[in-house]
């Protein structure tokens, strides 16, 4: 009866979080936010889903493809963000206006699609 409460208590706060993390994708001003958004939302969201699934089906099975779901989403849901927010980037998806920072201005090259760290910059600035 309690692990049923907890089970139903996990699945409401993930689905809370699955909704944070849609809601984000329309209120959001711009690419990167978007992302920000429904990544770390979508991520603790699945994943109280899935520990919630483990404390209802009280089974080895589910339980060890609950982990695998966890540990992917944790897994992959920063790396694709990033790779999608890259390339939004270097195609040229405007930022949002009240962005303050912008880390990688002047350090693309979008003649040969080219990304210089810092310490190139500064050797290119240092050669005569």
């Amino acid at each position: 009866m309690i692990i049923d409460i907890l089970a139903a208590l996990f699945i409401v706060a993930g689905s809370f979080f699955m909704l944070v993390a849609s809601l984000g994708v329309f209120r959001m001003p711009d690419l990167l936010t978007r992302m920000h958004a429904t990544t770390k939302s979508g991520v603790l969201g699945a994943g109280l889903i899935m520990c919630g699934v483990m404390l209802f089906f009280v089974d080895s099975g589910v339980t060890l493809k609950a982990l695998a779901v966890m540990a992917f989403t944790t897994l992959t849901s920063p790396i694709a963000a990033h790779a999608i927010g890259r390339a939004g980037y270097f195609i040229g998806v405007p930022l949002w206006d009240k962005t303050v920072k912008d880390e990688l201005h002047g350090r693309y090259d979008e003649e040969t699609h080219v990304l210089r760290s810092p310490e190139q910059m500064q050797d290119q600035q240092d050669k005569p």
